[in-house]
């Protein structure tokens, strides 16, 4: 999209139109009630995670990227074998970090009613999993 040709025809369809219109409505909703609570820390949050992403986790993981396309030399048909899974691997360690380092697990017990056990472990199962079907997948090929 971007361009105003692309804008005319999405308008025009009119299934289109309204789930774009549910999804803001949705995401306004999830903004609201995400900031009635304590909105300076979320916002605190929203600013450092950033910062932290553009000043420290970028540079990381392009600086591991090229190491890896340097390393493969001529043959790089694999580099995206090891990026795929890595990525997806380290996306899940994202979002999950709270329970698999094990900060939040008495907190996360009393909520969920749930042990925090075993994050870790699935965790890497997961990424095994990812790794392996990433070869598999590369050997076939």
């Amino acid at each position: 999209m971007g361009r105003p040709a692309d804008l005319r025809r999405t308008v025009r369809r009119p299934v289109k139109s309204f789930v774009l219109l549910c999804s803001f409505v949705l995401c306004a909703y999830a903004g609201v009630r995400l900031l009635e609570g304590d909105w300076v820390m979320v916002a605190l949050w929203f600013v450092g995670a950033a910062v932290i992403h553009d000043l420290v986790l970028v540079p990381l993981y392009a600086a591991a990227d090229r190491v890896l396309v340097k390393g493969a030399g001529r043959r790089r048909g694999w580099v995206n074998y090891v990026r795929v899974p890595a990525a997806l691997s380290g996306l899940l360690l994202l979002v999950w970090f709270p329970l698999i380092g094990g900060r939040v697990s008495e907190r996360y017990a009393g909520v969920a009613g749930l042990s925090a056990d075993g994050f870790v472990v699935r965790w890497l199962i997961v990424t095994a999993v990812l790794f392996g079907g990433s070869a598999v997948v590369f050997a076939v090929r």
